[in-house]
């Protein structure tokens, strides 16, 4: 049987907006082809796991309060979490995940929280809390080879600054920065967002582009996966992306 390995990084206290269920989307899609997708959780001081065992390590969204908290953790986790990027693993990061690869979040207070450095984009919040990025968006992307538009929930005061390799265009709403045309971070084992809702709930071909990857990094060979009756997460998508184009 085919099988993915995945770590879910701080499921404890990383979950603004259903994050979590990101996880359990990945699981139900894996489960519906008969893909084993076994998901490890690791919290603060947990001892230190091989990261490199892992086909794919997960990191949600949190507020300023929770990412001040990892912060130190995640840092003695720096290592390990990079050596396991250079060797192929997949990286998903949603929000606060996603600042925290980066070289630094300044928050409103201007303190700056570190982060791992693994790519050289920044973030800083706006002094004042009230000014934020918030509500439905759409992007559209072309990660999978063609053109896909992707859908979610934004909800964030962070500027994300100086990413190359975005994961795609801003057709509605805001993305890295307010009023931004890009979202989102990209590389062929990184999908880098602040898209909650959860993110996967609606994108089915996200979840399925990861879920090929691990498979295909596993196995040497390029796995295509049988494909799932999406009848009812293309109509909600639908409906979302007429709403939010009629506005335009």
């Amino acid at each position: 049987m085919n099988k993915i390995k995945i770590l879910h990084m701080y499921s404890d206290m990383l979950d603004l907006y259903g994050d979590s269920g990101n996880m359990e989307i990945i699981s139900y899609r894996c489960r519906k082809r008969g893909i084993e997708c076994i998901i490890d959780k690791y919290s603060i001081d947990s001892p230190e796991p091989d990261f490199t065992s892992y086909d794919l390590i997960y990191i949600g969204g949190g507020a300023d309060l929770e990412q001040q908290h990892i912060s130190d953790d995640l840092l003695r986790c720096r290592d390990g979490i990079e050596k396991a990027y250079r060797n192929g693993t997949f990286l998903f990061l949603i929000c606060g995940g996603y600042q925290l690869m980066g070289k630094y979040y300044r928050d409103a207070d201007g303190n700056d929280i570190p982060g791992l450095g693994l790519f050289n984009y920044y973030t800083v919040a706006p002094s004042s809390r009230k000014k934020r990025c918030i509500g439905n968006i759409m992007i559209r992307t072309s990660f999978t080879g063609k053109k896909v538009d992707v859908i979610g929930f934004e909800n964030h005061g962070g500027q994300t600054q100086g990413v190359k390799t975005p994961l795609g265009e801003v057709i509605s709403g805001n993305g890295n920065t307010t009023g931004g045309s890009h979202e989102g971070y990209f590389e062929k084992n990184v999908i880098a967002t602040y898209l909650h809702g959860p993110c996967l709930a609606k994108n089915p071909e996200i979840s399925d582009y990861m879920i090929s990857y691990c498979l295909s990094r596993s196995s040497g060979e390029t796995i295509k996966l049988a494909p799932l009756d999406d009848k009812l997460e293309n109509e909600c998508r639908k409906v979302m992306k007429e709403r939010l184009l009629s506005r335009h």
